[in-house]
C-alpha cells in the first residue's frame, strides 16, 4: 500500500453563529415552550439575574431571615430544592449546617454548585433531578426550602401539586416546608411591560412582559445582547403568579397544615434596575401532616428482573487473554452485590448463551423485564451485540438500553460521524480506507492522525502505535490492524486532536426525565511524555502498562463548552435512538472546540467504568446508578403501555 501525503485545505470550523432576534411579536405567550426551564438556566441566567442570585450579601440576608423563621439545628437534614447554583445551601454550609443537600434540574447550575462546594471545602451534596420525581427515599428531610422564587415554572398547576406531594413524601412527619415566591397580587399590578438594563459594560438585556390569557402567569421575553457580538439570546418564559390564597389552597390539598405567611421579602440590588419577579416576595411555611412511611421489607419485592450477561464459559477475543479472567469475575460479583442492595427487585441471571433463547422463552412469565448487560454480544461476539435485543424483541420481552437499530448505528463510527455532521455537531476530519484500497491512497488530512477500526468497541485495535506522525508510522499502523488484528473491515483515519479527552454520560430518556452526569476528562499526567495521550485498549485492559495509571477526573470545562456538550449529547441521544443511558466521547481541538469521537449506547456498566466514575462525581453510588437505569427503563415502559 502506498500513501501519498497531500496537504489538505484548512477547513474553518463551523461557527456556532449569533442568534437572530425574531423581532417584534404580538403575543408573547405563543412563543413560550412548555419546557422552557430546561434551557434557560445557564450562564446567561447568571448574567441577567446576577445582581441578586450572585450577590452573597443578598443571599446571606435571605438565609438569616429563613433561620429566624425556622428552628433549624446544625444537625437538621435540609434540602435546598430547585437550588440553582447552590447559593442558599452553600450559605447554610458556611454557617455550620452539616446535613445539607441541593437538587436542581439545570445540569449547568448543579455543576457550578459542585465546583463551588469543592473549592470552598464544604460538605453539601448536590444532585441533578426533577422536583416532580426526586431521587430521595421517603422521610429523609427535616426541612425543605424552595427559595428565590423557584416555584411555579411548570405549565400546569398539576405539576406544582406534584412537587408538593413529592416534598410531602421526602419530609419526615412534622417536617417543615418553606417557600419563597413572588407576591402574585403585587406583580400583576406592578410588572414592567418593557425595560432596558445594562448587566455590565459588555452586556445588556431588553425585556418585554405581559400577563397570560388566563391572567395566571407572567410571560417574559429577554433579548440579551453583547455590545460587540450582537444578540446572544432571545428567550421566552412564564412564571405562575400565586396569591396567598391560591398557594395556601395548594398546600392544604397536598396535606400540609399550620400554613403561615411571614414578613414580605423585598430585594435590593447594586444595579438598582429591573428586579422583575424578585422584587417583592412572600414567605410561607407549612408542616407535613403524615405518618412515617412503612418500611418495605424483602418479602415485599414487587419485580423480578432477568439480567442478560456475557458468557464466561466462552472465548472472548476482545479480552487480552481471550477469556474471562479474575478481574472480570470480580466485576461481575461487584455488580451482583450492588444489585442486592436494590430491595424492591429480585434478580435472576442469564449468561449461558448456548441455551439463552430457550432459557428466556421458558421463563418469560417469571420476570418483569430484562436488564440487558450483555455488551460483549451474543456468544461474546461484539458484532452480535444487537442480536440480544433482537432476540428480546422477537420474544416480545421488555428490556433496558438501546434497540438493535441504535446499536447498529453506533457500532459504525463513520455513520455516527455523518449523522453528527448533518446535525452541525463538529467532528474531527477523517477519511475511510476500505479493504479493497490496497494500492495508492491519498492522505487527505495532516499529521498527526489516529488509526481506528471503523467497527468495534472497547477500544479494540487502538493502542499507542495507532497515533501516527508520519507516513511510515501510518503504514505500520494500518498493517498492524489488517495483519496482526485480522481486521478486514473499513479503517478510519482520523485527525488526532491533542486537547482534553472528555466524556458525557446521560441516564434517563430525553426529552422527558433524565440527568446529565458531570463531564469527566482523562488525566494523562502520569504518562511518560513520549507516549500519545489516548485512552485506548491498553488503558482499559492492561493495568500493568503505563496507560493503566490513567485516571478520570472532573473536566471543569468553560461554562459555554460544558453547556454545548450536554446540549449536543441530548440531541444525539434522541437522534441515534438511545434509551435509558448512554455515553458520548469527545476530544477538544487546539482552539478548545469539542469534536465528537463516538457514541456509546449501553456503555460499560462495571463498578470502575467511566459511567460509574461520572455518577460518583454526582454523588450517586454504584448501586444508585444501576437503580437509575432501571427506573428510567420502567418509566419508559409505563409510557409505552399507556400509548398502546
Amino acid at each position: 500500500m502506498t500513501i501519498k501525503n497531500i496537504k489538505s485545505k484548512t477547513v474553518k470550523p463551523r461557527s456556532a453563529g449569533l442568534l437572530k432576534s425574531i423581532g417584534p411579536v404580538e403575543n408573547l405567550e405563543s412563543y413560550v415552550k412548555a419546557d422552557w426551564w430546561r434551557e434557560i438556566f445557564n450562564a446567561n441566567y447568571l448574567r441577567t439575574d446576577g445582581d441578586v442570585v450572585e450577590d452573597k450579601a443578598v443571599t446571606k440576608t435571605e438565609i438569616d431571615l429563613f433561620l429566624s423563621i425556622l428552628s433549624l439545628s446544625k444537625e437538621s437534614a435540609i434540602l435546598d430544592l430547585c437550588c440553582g447554583q447552590g447559593r442558599h445551601s452553600l450559605e447554610l454550609a458556611r454557617g455550620g449546617f452539616k446535613n445539607v443537600s441541593g437538587l436542581d434540574r439545570s445540569h449547568y447550575l448543579v455543576n457550578r454548585a459542585r465546583s463551588l462546594n469543592r473549592k470552598e471545602g464544604l460538605n453539601v451534596t448536590f444532585k441533578e433531578g426533577d422536583a416532580r420525581k426526586m431521587p430521595f427515599p421517603p422521610d429523609k428531610f427535616d426541612y425543605v426550602l424552595i427559595a428565590g422564587n423557584s416555584f411555579g415554572y411548570f405549565e400546569t398547576v398539576e405539576d406544582d401539586i406534584a412537587i408538593l406531594r413529592e416534598v410531602m413524601r421526602i419530609l419526615k412527619p412534622s417536617g417543615k416546608l418553606l417557600i419563597d415566591i413572588t407576591d402574585g397580587c403585587y406583580m400583576k399590578d406592578n410588572f414592567q411591560p418593557r425595560s432596558w438594563e445594562w448587566i455590565n459594560k459588555n452586556y445588556f438585556v431588553c425585556r418585554e412582559r405581559s400577563l397570560s390569557a388566563d391572567g395566571e402567569r407572567l410571560i417574559s421575553r429577554e433579548v440579551i445582547s453583547n455590545v460587540r457580538k450582537g444578540v446572544i439570546a432571545d428567550q421566552f418564559y412564564a412564571e405562575r403568579l400565586y396569591t396567598r390564597e391560591s398557594v395556601s389552597d395548594l398546600l392544604k390539598g397536598a396535606g400540609f397544615v399550620y400554613i403561615d405567611f411571614h414578613a414580605e421579602l423585598t430585594t435590593d440590588s447594586q444595579r438598582k434596575q429591573d428586579l422583575g419577579m424578585m422584587e417583592r416576595r412572600i414567605i410561607i411555611t407549612s408542616v407535613a401532616q403524615k405518618e412515617w412511611t412503612p418500611v418495605i421489607t424483602r418479602q415485599k419485592i414487587t419485580k423480578t428482573i432477568a439480567v442478560a450477561m456475557g458468557d464466561h464459559r466462552k472465548l472472548d477475543r476482545v479480552k487480552p487473554s481471550g477469556s474471562f479472567d479474575e478481574d472480570d469475575f470480580f466485576t461481575i460479583n461487584e455488580l451482583k452485590k450492588m444489585l442486592t442492595e436494590l430491595k424492591e427487585y429480585n434478580f435472576v441471571y442469564f449468561d449461558k448463551h448456548d441455551t439463552l433463547i430457550n432459557d428466556l422463552s421458558k421463563n418469560i412469565s417469571k420476570f418483569d423485564f430484562v436488564f440487558n448487560l450483555c455488551d460483549e454480544g451474543f456468544n461474546n461476539d461484539p458484532t452480535k451485540e444487537l442480536h440480544v435485543p433482537s432476540l428480546l424483541e422477537i420474544l416480545n420481552i421488555k428490556y433496558t438500553g438501546g434497540t438493535p437499530q441504535c446499536l447498529a448505528y453506533c457500532y459504525d463510527k463513520s455513520l455516527v460521524r455523518g449523522i453528527a455532521k448533518e446535525m452541525n455537531i463538529p467532528v474531527p476530519r477523517a477519511f475511510i480506507i476500505n479493504p479493497e484500497d490496497t494500492n495508492f491512497i491519498e492522505l487527505q488530512i495532516e499529521f498527526p492522525v489516529i488509526v481506528k477500526p471503523n467497527f468495534g468497541d472497547s477500544s479494540f485495535g487502538i493502542n499507542q502505535y495507532s497515533v501516527c506522525n508520519n507516513l511510515e508510522e501510518l503504514e505500520n499502523a494500518l498493517l498492524h490492524v489488517r495483519k496482526n488484528m485480522g481486521y478486514d473491515k473499513p479503517i478510519l483515519v482520523e485527525e488526532f486532536l491533542e486537547g482534553e479527552d472528555v466524556s458525557v454520560g446521560i441516564i434517563g430518556n430525553p426529552p422527558g426525565s433524565y440527568i446529565a452526569l458531570p463531564i469527566i476528562k482523562e488525566d494523562y499526567s502520569s504518562l511518560p511524555p513520549d507516549l500519545p495521550k489516548i485512552c485506548g485498549y491498553e488503558a482499559k485492559w492492561k493495568p500493568e502498562s503505563p496507560y493503566g495509571k490513567i485516571d478520570s477526573v472532573p473536566a471543569n470545562l468553560p461554562e459555554e463548552t460544558d453547556r454545548f456538550l450536554v446540549a449536543s449529547c441530548i440531541k444525539l441521544f434522541e437522534r441515534l435512538e438511545c434509551r435509558d443511558y448512554a455515553r458520548f466521547d469527545w476530544r477538544l481541538d487546539a482552539k478548545g472546540t469539542p469534536r465528537l469521537l463516538e457514541a456509546n449506547p449501553n456503555p460499560g456498566w462495571c463498578w470502575d467504568g467511566h459511567l460509574a466514575k461520572m455518577a460518583k462525581f454526582a454523588g450517586i453510588s454504584y448501586a444508585e446508578m444501576l437503580d437509575g437505569i432501571l427506573k428510567a427503563s420502567e418509566e419508559r415502559f409505563n409510557k409505552m403501555d399507556k400509548n398502546i
